[in-house]
């Protein structure tokens, strides 16, 4: 199991991702990490997404999720500037106001790095596992990637999650029965903050999972 960081650490990731936005949105500064940034997460170059989800009465909705799929820099940089992205540069919303930082929601994501399954389609059902990996779908010039909480929160299986990597990359939904695409896995840790600037946790998504399991045996 992919899990790098203490909760101290993960709590410390997202108020820099809450920070940088704040910052970003009130004085327009690109803030840069700081001085009591833990050692590891200025040396490790992992994959980092940050989502921002607003909360609307007690429903979430997305507002913005962009990062970089295999790092950059490291951890701490590439927390501030996929926040800020997620927060401003998301072509599927419109920019955040500083209005609604308490509103909102963050989330960040630390992903491993990327492992490509072997070009055989019929076995990737039972490769992809869902509560574990995360996916992307590459083929010629596309590419998707989702989360690994993305299926779990949409209670979708392997053949749904494997379809609907195929359409964010914009391509036919069983695209991936063919040997031409090729499918990545990867894990990652998430942490995210319960309410608008409230108490930060570590997910776990087997755990979030028996949800869907719970609605399908009713």
């Amino acid at each position: 199991m992919f899990r790098p960081y203490s909760l101290e650490e993960g709590i410390y990731l997202v108020k820099l991702a809450r920070r940088a936005v704040e910052e970003y949105l009130t004085r327009g500064v690109v803030i840069e990490p700081p001085p009591d940034t833990p050692p590891r997460l200025l040396k490790d170059d992992y994959g980092v997404f940050t989502t921002i989800e607003k909360l609307t009465g007690d429903k979430l909705e997305l507002r913005g999720c962009i990062g970089y799929p295999e790092g950059y820099r490291n951890v701490a940089y590439a927390t501030i500037y996929s926040a800020i992205a997620a927060c401003c540069q998301d072509p599927r919303f419109p920019a955040m106001t500083a209005d609604e930082l308490d509103e909102v929601i963050f989330e960040v994501s630390i992903l491993s790095p990327l492992v490509q399954l072997p070009q055989n389609p019929k076995e990737y059902l039972k490769l992809v596992e869902v509560g574990r990996h995360g996916i992307v779908v590459k083929r010629g010039f596309y590419s998707g990637l989702l989360l690994p909480q993305v299926p779990v929160e949409e209670c979708w299986d392997a053949e749904e999650f494997l379809s609907n990597g195929c359409m964010k990359a914009w391509l036919h939904a069983d695209c991936w029965l063919d040997e031409r695409t090729r499918i990545y896995v990867y894990e990652a840790q998430l942490f995210k903050e319960k309410t608008p600037r409230g108490e930060i946790y570590e997910r776990d998504l087997k755990q979030e999972l028996e949800r869907c399991r719970d609605r399908t045996s009713r």
